[in-house]
């Protein structure tokens, strides 16, 4: 009779423990009525330590609850780490099915053409992906570009422009392994072949369709933009590439002095005659196929009309009273 009793009450607590666990595993925290939260769950966390982290979080109400329902599941010992987003109103299930899945919250980044290598530092900082600093020391790492097989004195120009989804816990390596392992994937043979049968080397391919890039506004202006380059540099003159002395004197974006043009600098392609040393930015392959196929034209300058056009010009004369006539019309 006393073992009956003992059975009996053994199986009502197991049946309420069960209707307990059932409860709990059906409803969702109250924090998560509101709004989705993310999470970050640490590398090598054990199951209680995961329970306190995603109970301080608020995306569950009972830490107990879901350490027994991981060990119901038998999956207490094969949750990953990583960020998560908690969806909106998520039960304590689809929490537990969330970490045992591995599918950790993607950052989008976009590195667009003609973006150099320190506004893409700046952009992993800002997604709180990487420290700047680390991603700029890194670029210009010699052994770093050895093991990329890049024969260059930094990545600048070899990070494919594109949109990529980087989860945190990446390493700067790794991104930047990827977004130079796009830039082979997209070049090619062919457009390697290309660049040779032109007597140009990769690096001075990028070189070259970085200062095109980073020149023509519009797209259907970039193989004019080459052709004034191609032109200059066989007849040695000078490319006078403001982008270029930009760079040199790190104001990006920012108009230039006439101190700035002065300045002796490698990349100062007014005082520089030819290509400088590598290039400026992240060409795209509309820029980088204008710098193998330029237009078929004698431009030997060009100045700009708006914040898009340019008028291109043979002789010195013409652009020099169209940078007048331009000028004016800006100044108006």
């Amino acid at each position: 009779m006393r073992l009956r009793l003992v059975a009996g009450l053994v199986l009502i607590a197991l049946t309420s423990g069960s209707v307990w666990l059932v409860w709990r595993t059906n409803g969702s925290a109250a924090a998560l009525a509101a709004a989705a939260r993310v999470v970050e769950i640490p590398a090598h966390a054990g199951i209680l330590s995961i329970a306190a982290s995603l109970g301080r979080a608020e995306v569950i109400e009972s830490p107990t609850g879901f350490v027994l329902l991981s060990l119901t599941r038998g999956s207490a010992r094969r949750l990953q780490a990583g960020e998560y987003e908690v969806e909106r109103g998520a039960t304590m299930l689809e929490v537990l099915r969330l970490l045992e899945s591995g599918r950790v919250k993607r950052h989008t980044v976009l590195h667009p053409e003609g973006a150099s290598v320190a506004e893409l530092a700046r952009a992993l900082e800002a997604a709180r992906l990487a420290s700047a600093a680390d991603v700029l020391r890194l670029a210009r790492e010699p052994a770093f570009l050895r093991s990329l097989s890049v024969e260059a004195p930094s990545l600048e120009g070899y990070l494919f422009p594109d949109t990529y989804q980087f989860v945190r816990g990446l390493t700067p390596e790794e991104m930047l392994t990827r977004m130079v392992q796009r830039l082979r994937a997209k070049l090619g043979p062919d457009l390697v072949a290309r660049a040779t049968a032109r007597g140009l080397s990769v690096h001075q391919l990028l070189t070259l369709a970085s200062i095109i890039e980073r020149e023509a506004v519009a797209r259907d202006e970039m193989r004019l933009v080459s052709a004034v380059f191609w032109n200059r540099l066989k007849l040695d003159m000078p490319l006078q590439a403001d982008p270029t002395v930009q760079y040199a004197v790190g104001r990006e974006r920012r108009a230039l002095s006439r101190a700035d043009l002065l300045t002796d600098h490698p990349y100062n392609t007014y005082r520089r005659v030819g290509l400088p040393p590598g290039p400026i930015a992240s060409p795209g392959l509309p820029a980088i196929e204008a710098a193998l196929d330029p237009a078929p034209v004698k431009y030997l300058y060009f100045v700009a009309m708006n914040d898009r056009r340019h008028y291109f010009s043979t002789t010195v004369e013409q652009h020099n009273a169209a940078v007048a006539r331009y000028r004016l019309a800006r100044e108006r």
